[in-house]
């Protein structure tokens, strides 16, 4: 999990990042921090970058967390989720916040074991999930103790055996569904550790969309986007961009 964080002051920069890669119990999911000091910075890192979750301070120079979060949802059409801190803490306040978008909004300050708290439920709401183990996106579930993918398609059903890596690949590209992710986005959900060049993660896209087909005519189409990475995308009304939890 990749999480963009926007804070001026250096201390609580320091708390926040060792409370989010610490606090956030994920099973065997990486959590990697990168940090903004200045608006302005992270606005430009947003145009070319995925996260799946921006913590944002309310106060900071050039550009601060409720302009960015105006930006974000206005211009950018994201929904990428968003937590507001702040040390702020009235009503019109925080209603101003949430009505621009804001996903969350915390008062400074902080308490580590409540922000892993809303963060853990308020990315848990934005993931399918079949259950604890299992995530669903149209007739694809994700069994992540296996590392194996299977689809139902005409009555059939289809299982993949992936290595971890393939299926953390996977995993990313189906939880944007629709979006463009960036190459550093999906190197890190790999869990490379430094070792994996652009080259070989292009090498790893070609080998998972030629095993597990995706391709238009399965209703799904894996292309490069320029300059950013690559996007899954559907083809199929019945693989909906915002897949819903499974019954």
């Amino acid at each position: 999990m990749r999480i963009a964080v926007l804070e001026d002051e250096p201390n609580q920069m320091e708390y926040l990042v060792h409370t989010l890669e610490h606090q956030l119990a994920l099973g065997d999911e990486n959590v990697s921090c990168v940090t903004f000091e200045r608006g302005e910075a992270l606005r430009r890192a947003l145009r070319r970058e995925t996260f799946d979750l921006l913590v944002l301070d309310w106060n900071v120079p050039d550009l601060d967390g409720v302009d960015l979060l105006h930006w974000l949802r206005q211009y950018q059409q994201s929904e990428t989720p968003v937590i507001m801190l702040s040390s702020r803490s009235s009503q019109n306040d925080v209603a101003n916040a949430l009505g621009i978008g804001a996903d969350d909004y915390l008062v400074k300050p902080l308490r580590p074991l409540e922000l892993a708290a809303r963060i853990r439920r308020l990315l848990q709401r934005n993931r399918p999930a079949v259950s604890k183990a299992q995530e669903r996106y149209g007739n694809w579930v994700f069994d992540r103790p296996s590392s194996s993918i299977s689809v139902e398609e005409n009555g059939e059903k289809q299982r993949f055996e992936l290595t971890k890596r393939e299926f953390r690949l996977a995993l990313a590209l189906f939880r944007k569904l629709g979006q463009a992710v960036s190459r550093a986005y999906l190197m890190e959900s790999m869990g490379h550790d430094g070792e994996l060049t652009t080259r070989a993660l292009d090498s790893q896209i070609y080998r998972l969309r030629a095993k597990l087909g995706l391709y238009a005519a399965r209703g799904l189409r894996l292309q490069t986007v320029y300059g950013q990475g690559y996007r899954l995308e559907t083809t199929d009304d019945n693989i909906p961009d915002d897949a819903a939890p499974a019954a």
